[in-house]
């Protein structure tokens, strides 16, 4: 008996666009790794794929071997050769959404931006869209119209380019002696890269949870991570799976995850009020007041972030999962951290600490 409740996925391949967007990369399409991707996703119901097989015939046997149709469109020579299979390729699309409401995920791989307005038009129709194609082919105007997007030079078992390093020269080692201050700028890409992912996630949880009155769910935690970012994948950051991502992040006190309803997918939420965070209000608090002794009055919220950072560099409010400073200024307030009232004649923002309030000159 077939499982109803996985997802049934229709894949059409634009073959000549992303043939030659991997030859442009000095890759071959090899369509395998796909397929294991997408059976991850679902049981895949559809397999066509669209170009002029006289002038790709060293692909047809790969393919064929997959159990993919394959769908000709000879060019004709008073005919434009850009739009003859995109046209028949959408138009199968939106025949088969019509007439085959079990399919519920439709995979399009191409980076062609004229494809873009059939995705729209399949998640009007309450389509799943994954999108496929090459990372430096693929148009800019595709990837947000998905509902995820997965760029195949980065798949596992993708056919990788030759190496052409062995004639570069190596970066010269150097010593990190670098200071304090600019230890944060100092790290290796892929740490900054894990840290900016630290802060989207911490931002992406606190507005579902402004937003939502129960608890979040791993699940849904990265489904909103993908409608951001329909290229997200944890895999680029090094972690096999999201559960993995969210096991390293509880080991670095980012995150909190408890046992859900459903088995394998954990809640999750920000931990117990950590000393971190205690010492970003602290050094907020001593902030302001160092300021009002230095100004005889009481510092405004503009450039006050940045007298933070002079003392403490690698200070940013979005490690606590704060949407902006003000945000996070609110938040000392409620928490009897600060004050800070609204000068209308300013249009300004003024932060002062309680008991130093009265000394203050006026």
């Amino acid at each position: 008996m077939t499982d109803t409740t996985e997802e049934r996925l229709a894949l059409f391949i634009d073959h000549e666009n992303v043939a030659i967007g991997a030859r442009d990369i000095g890759l071959r399409f090899d369509v395998s790794p796909l397929l294991d991707a997408l059976a991850e996703r679902g049981r895949l119901v559809v397999r066509r794929a669209y170009a002029d097989w006289n002038l790709f015939r060293d692909d047809r046997r790969s393919l064929v071997d997959a159990n993919i149709e394959l769908l000709e469109i000879p060019q004709r020579s008073d005919s434009i050769r850009k739009n003859a299979a995109d046209i028949q390729m959408a138009v199968d699309a939106m025949e088969l959404a019509f007439t085959r409401d079990f399919v519920s995920t439709f995979v399009i791989v191409s980076g062609d931006s004229d494809f873009t307005p059939l995705v729209s038009k399949l998640r009007e129709l309450n389509k799943r869209v994954i999108g496929v194609g090459m990372k430096g082919s693929t148009s800019g105007m595709l990837p947000p119209a998905c509902d995820e997007f997965i760029f195949y030079d980065r798949l596992d078992g993708a056919p990788q380019r030759a190496d052409k390093g062995a004639s570069r020269k190596a970066k010269p080692k150097t010593k990190h002696t670098h200071d304090k201050a600019e230890a944060t700028d100092n790290k290796s890409s892929q740490k900054q890269d894990l840290r900016k992912l630290e802060r989207e996630i911490k931002k992406t949880l606190s507005g579902m949870q402004s937003s939502a009155a129960g608890a979040i769910q791993a699940s849904n935690l990265k489904r909103a991570l993908l409608r951001k970012d329909p290229t997200f994948s944890e895999q680029d950051y090094g972690f096999r799976g999201f559960r993995e991502l969210l096991a390293h992040l509880e080991t670095q006190g980012v995150l909190q995850l408890t046992d859900g309803s459903a088995p394998g997918d954990p809640e999750v939420d920000f931990p117990d009020k950590g000393s971190s965070e205690d010492a970003a209000f602290e050094l907020l608090r001593k902030t302001v007041k160092e300021l009002m002794d230095e100004l005889g009055g009481d510092p405004p919220l503009s450039g006050l972030k940045d007298q933070l950072r002079k003392r403490s560099p690698d200070f940013s409010e979005k490690n606590f999962g704060y949407s902006g400073f003000l945000q996070f200024c609110k938040a000392a307030v409620a928490k009897d951290v600060v004050e800070m009232d609204w000068e209308e004649d300013d249009a300004e923002y003024y932060l002062y600490v309680l008991d130093d309030k009265a000394s203050a000159p006026a």
